[in-house]
């Protein structure tokens, strides 16, 4: 039996972690809009976004926070997770132009449940613009046929 799975519970261990990072354009901005339906003129009209307190367009928060969905099922634990949980505070928003690092690390393992807690967060300039935790149930390793 092969398995497409990166990581299976027995390889987790607290600690471990994995990033990944997106630059934020004006073109990844229109095209989630357009994708998730949220139009809000402070995301999409530069003319609005300029009258607002951020004098700019912003990036959707869960544009930024669709980095911590990719290394859970990319990365860590990866192919074969099943993401259940996500909760996340919004401290910034993210810019046309803006870097985003999204981080998960494994912070709790259920070893009887097969449920892992990871800790999230996005940075831009080393400012985190979110911070949360997310859940994932990860399957534990298939035992070898005899």
């Amino acid at each position: 039996m092969s398995s497409n799975q990166k990581y299976f519970l027995e390889d987790l261990e607290v600690g471990m972690f994995a990033e990944s990072t997106m630059e934020i354009t004006g073109e990844k901005i229109d095209a989630f809009a357009d994708i998730i339906g949220d139009h809000n003129p402070i995301h999409v009209d530069e003319e609005f976004a300029k009258t607002t307190m951020f004098g700019q367009r912003i990036a959707h928060g869960a544009l930024s926070a669709s980095l911590i969905s990719a290394i859970l099922g990319n990365d860590l634990p990866g192919p074969g997770a099943v993401f259940v949980e996500l909760n996340l505070r919004f401290r910034r928003p993210a810019f046309i132009g803006d870097t985003v690092i999204g981080r998960a690390e494994v912070a709790e393992i259920n070893e009887k449940t097969g449920r892992v807690k990871m800790k999230c967060y996005c940075l831009v300039n080393g400012k985190q613009i979110c911070r949360g935790d997310a859940g994932v149930v990860v399957s534990k390793r298939p035992k070898a046929d005899d």
